[in-house]
């Protein structure tokens, strides 16, 4: 038996299998990467991982309790606010310190053509008549929001097909991971004759292109804000990460 520190991630970005391997190269620290299993492509770890859901707070804090966890840090997706207030009440219930790793949101800059709605389903409601052929790039969690506008043809990219009985709108679906060029989102768009994006606020370089393209091209986008996340320490990149915890061995 060890006397090293334990550190739970709990994934669902990029930066979280990043992360873990950093993490993981601390002397006296030994790392645990937890994802949610939504994506079905692998994701090659180099530390310890689970995959799957813990039962909500109640089950994270006994996760927590059993494996001996000392610290929590949580590197989910912007859009998955659940998992982070689960994961602010487990951490609570624990006394345990807890970080959120939370990527910078992409902000206006002049040229962008944005529309900011609160939501998919308030994304959906402007669309009628906005564009006849609309990018969809908000992962395959929220289509059926879309499913009953039958006069616009979306072209749908995402990492996973949609569940069999999930309602879909009427287009095309594109199955691919980022990071995406420049080069070819611009090429996308035009190919396809895109009118209109509606994509979520994610933040971070992977999928940024199709915002550069939709400016140099004139195109609306409709953006999706992010839900409150609870309170709580944040930061914004890897190294401020491994610096909050060597700070406190």
């Amino acid at each position: 038996m060890t006397n090293n520190k334990r550190v739970l991630i709990l994934g669902g970005t990029g930066e979280a299998a990043a992360l873990a391997a950093k993490i993981g190269e601390i002397p006296g620290v030994d790392a645990i990467a937890s994802f949610a299993g939504r994506t079905k492509e692998h994701i090659t770890l180099t530390t310890p991982s689970r995959t799957g859901g813990f039962g909500g707070a109640t089950g994270l804090a006994n996760y927590l309790r059993q494996e001996g966890i000392d610290f929590l840090i949580d590197a989910t997706h912007p859009f998955a606010a659940q998992i982070s207030f689960n994961a602010a009440k487990a951490a609570l219930d624990c006394d345990i310190p807890r970080l959120m790793l939370s990527r910078p949101a992409w902000e206006k800059v002049p040229g962008d053509h944005w529309i900011e709605v609160e939501s998919n389903q308030a994304a959906a409601n402007i669309l009628p008549g906005l564009a006849e052929r609309i990018f969809l790039t908000i992962g395959r969690q929220e289509l059926a929001s879309y499913a009953h506008l039958k006069d616009i043809w979306f072209l749908m990219r995402m990492i996973d097909s949609p569940e069999a009985d999930t309602p879909t709108p009427t287009g095309k679906l594109l199955l691919e991971r980022g990071p995406f060029s420049l080069e070819s989102d611009r090429s996308l768009l035009q190919d396809y004759q895109i009118g209109a994006i509606v994509s979520k606020n994610s933040g971070g370089d992977a999928t940024y292109p199709k915002i550069i393209a939709a400016r140099e091209l004139g195109i609306t986008v409709v953006m999706v804000q992010r839900p409150p996340v609870p309170e709580g320490e944040k930061v914004a990149d890897i190294k401020s990460v491994v610096a909050w915890l060597e700070k406190r061995f």
